[in-house]
């Protein structure tokens, strides 16, 4: 058994803007298969603290970067909770880390960095009689964890997880002593990244190793293309890299028993789900496939490059079923071609049951993103054998099995994958699409092979208890 202090900035089903809330919230169960017991540190705000009740005091800090604050043991969802309860820095209207205006909070430096000091005293002090034995990060909020260890000369390794390389957490040099940083550190061996103060760097250097959601992402995570800037400090690292797939709770997201859903297990029970969705978002019979989308609304998703594509799809008599928010010129792109377009639906917002429900009615689940070191939206449509269109990247070259001749032969496709990553490549993919949607046996196999894929945590979760269990150990 491996005692394991997990911190992140959000957790599901408390606080989710993204899948690292799914994954945060879901690996403590997973683990505890493995006899592994983790306990979770996360920020406490507003939204957390009205879903959870005050629980014992196990840490108190008189001055957290700016004022007093404390650390609340609780059980909610089946976790074992760590609430850092800091008004100053937490209890504020707006998103976690934006304002209403969508800009960053200007002390996101100062209220991450009190998230890693306090998960860096626990380790050190522990709790009554549970002391740590691996502190496990989750990205830049969590990356100053092993400077504070460092200064607390605390010997708990830590490792860090990378779900989007994209966020380095930066702040200006001048903010060391704000950050109760060592300046003796502040140089490229250890937080120091091009001048600023890099939390995800921090991470990095500090880590004994470090994850990252796939094995693709994880070679990816080494170019310049995909690194964000931290491509050579991952070469340096490469040794410590490890690539391992996220899962998803196959209980939540099980077809057979989803209440928001008409349960099914086959194919042929899919047709009252894909009736009542295309009821529900004002679509019409039609003969070809009925896509989904479930998704930020960004270029990073690709939402640009399925606009410039959907007339290869929506000329074969296919339709599209959208959810999501973002960038509010791609909203309105979305909205204005539905307007024109009678097989185009958008919805703008976030729905979670409305989601379930559109992997249940649909037939192919869209994911065209840029870049995507793991994404879970695939796994859930293999759950509900709602076939992958996804872009050959990340996580979602790892997951889904192309319908290339060879897997269409040996019978084991479950989606379709287009490279390079561009409007042209996305339009060959819906023209594929829409031949296996005509050929029934072929599509019926397809569909039955993705519902037998593995996306939960088993192999992912024996993968995370070794790596734990070879670490504490170092």
């Amino acid at each position: 058994m491996t005692r394991v202090l997990s911190v992140a900035s959000e957790c599901a089903p408390l606080v989710k803007t993204g899948g690292l809330a799914d994954v945060v919230g879901a690996l403590p169960i997973a683990m505890a298969a493995f006899g592994d017991e983790l306990r979770t540190l996360i920020p406490g705000y507003p939204g957390v603290l009205e879903k959870v009740s005050q629980g014992e005091v196990v840490a108190e800090f008189t001055d957290l970067f700016g004022g007093p604050a404390r650390v609340e043991a609780v059980q909610a969802a089946g976790l074992e909770l760590l609430i850092l309860v800091a008004p100053h820095l937490f209890e504020r209207a707006g998103g976690l880390y934006n304002d209403a205006m969508g800009q960053d909070w200007p002390d996101n430096p100062e209220r991450f960095a009190a998230l890693s000091f306090a998960a860096a005293q626990i380790a050190a002090d522990g709790l009554g009689d549970w002391h740590p034995d691996v502190v496990h990060g989750h990205d830049w909020q969590a990356g100053l964890v092993p400077e504070y260890l460092a200064a607390l000369g605390c010997a708990v390794p830590f490792i860090l997880t990378v779900h989007n390389v994209a966020f380095h957490g930066n702040a200006p040099g001048d903010r060391i002593a704000a950050l109760r940083l060592d300046p003796g550190r502040f140089h490229a061996d250890h937080y120091e990244f091009w001048g600023q103060i890099s939390a995800l760097k921090a991470g990095l250097m500090g880590a004994a190793q470090i994850t990252t959601v796939s094995q693709t992402y994880a070679e990816e995570l080494m170019t310049p293309h995909f690194g964000m800037g931290m491509d050579g400090v991952l070469r340096h690292r490469r040794r410590d890299l490890h690539g391992i797939v996220n899962g998803i709770d196959i209980d939540v997201w099980n077809p057979a028993t989803d209440a928001e859903i008409t349960p099914y297990t086959t194919l042929k029970g899919k047709a009252a789900n894909k009736k009542a969705l295309r009821a529900e978002f004002g679509l019409g019979p039609a003969k070809g496939p009925l896509c989904v989308l479930v998704s930020r609304l960004t270029d990073q998703k690709g939402i640009d490059l399925l606009l410039h594509a959907l007339p290869a799809l929506l000329d074969r008599a296919g339709q599209v079923a959208v959810l999501g928010s973002g960038d509010p010129a791609l909203e309105v792109a979305l909205l204005e071609r539905a307007a024109d377009d009678p097989n185009l639906a958008v919805k703008i917002g976030y729905d979670e049951a409305l989601s379930h429900r559109m992997m249940a009615g649909g037939d192919c689940i869209l994911v065209p993103s840029r870049f995507e070191p793991c994404g879970l939206t695939q796994l859930y449509g293999l759950r509900y054998g709602t076939l992958p269109l996804v872009a050959l990247t990340g996580g979602l070259a790892d997951t889904v099995i192309n319908a290339s001749p060879a897997a269409l032969a040996a019978k084991v496709a479950t989606g379709i994958q287009f490279s390079p990553i561009t409007a042209e490549a996305l339009a060959n993919a819906f023209t594929r699409l829409c031949d296996l949607y005509a050929e029934h046996k072929v599509w019926t196999a397809m569909v039955r092979n993705a519902m037998k894929a593995p996306v939960g945590w088993d192999t992912s979760a024996a993968r995370y208890h070794a790596l734990y269990e070879a670490t504490a150990q170092k």
